[in-house]
């Protein structure tokens, strides 16, 4: 077993120990946010109905041209824009997902920009 597989098998294992205890509802549906090396995607999801109410991704048509990279500011500038949809689309409170990755740097700079957008966890 390479070292690398060894890693995706423990994000996996926490990605499934976090999800039985976060769960979205329809009064404050769950954002999960993933970051990859390029790119950060985020989705705000209804579990019991198996619903995304919104997603989003620095790959959108819109967002292409800002240049959006998964770093600190990436985040920011990210947290700040998706927020902003969600408030427009009438999301005001969630369950924040970290999608087994810990709460500090990029993670912890999108959910204070979501948190200053106006949404509540």
């Amino acid at each position: 077993m390479k070292k690398n597989d060894r890693k995706i098998k423990l994000l996996q294992r926490r990605r499934y120990r976090i999800r039985k205890t976060v769960v979205g509802t329809a009064e404050r549906p769950r954002l999960v946010v993933k970051f990859t090396n390029l790119h950060i995607h985020a989705q705000v999801i209804v579990d019991g109905e198996g619903r995304t109410l919104l997603g989003g991704s620095t790959t959108q048509k819109d967002l292409r041209a800002q240049k959006i990279l998964p770093n600190v500011a990436g985040a920011k500038e990210f947290g700040r824009i998706f927020g902003e949809k969600a408030k427009a689309a009438g999301i005001s409170a969630i369950v924040f997902d970290r999608a087994g990755r810990r709460y500090h740097g990029t993670v912890k700079a999108f959910a204070e920009a979501l948190r200053e957008a106006g949404l509540q966890f």
